[in-house]
């Protein structure tokens, strides 16, 4: 075997488990995923025109995140892949749980002494669309 084999079938391997839908991921977001779902169970299935309109009125903080990655899913399906942004719909999204840091960690005192953490909630957003069949 030649030098540098590995990087070779490397290459290759990811080449071929490379994402091929357009997509955008927004990670470690200050927004819990529990309040990321209930925003993004709104807009799955629809056109993004329709997705745009709901997010731009819907008052939840998530919603103005995910109008962003939605903007950003968009603009990657138009200039990456050449797809009319007219005929795009969004087929997937899942907000998940992210890590939370020992810097976000805070104490809150209780009894006798002793303290519990209060963690801040960060999750990672994905937005997956797909051209209407």
């Amino acid at each position: 075997m030649s030098k540098g084999h590995r990087t070779k079938d490397k290459k290759e391997r990811n080449a071929n488990n490379r994402e091929t839908r357009p997509h955008a991921n927004l990670n470690h977001v200050r927004v819990s995923d529990i309040k990321a779902r209930v925003v993004l169970q709104q807009i799955i299935g629809k056109q993004v025109t329709e997705a745009q309109a709901i997010l731009a009125y819907n008052p939840r903080y998530a919603a103005y995140l995910i109008k962003k990655l939605l903007d950003s899913a968009v603009a990657n399906a138009e200039n990456n892949l050449h797809l009319d942004a007219a005929t795009l719909i969004v087929k997937e999204a899942h907000a998940n749980k992210g890590s939370s840091y020992y810097s976000r960690w805070r104490l809150r005192p209780r009894a006798r002494g002793s303290a519990n953490r209060i963690e801040r909630k960060v999750s990672n957003i994905s937005i997956f669309l797909a051209e209407k069949q």
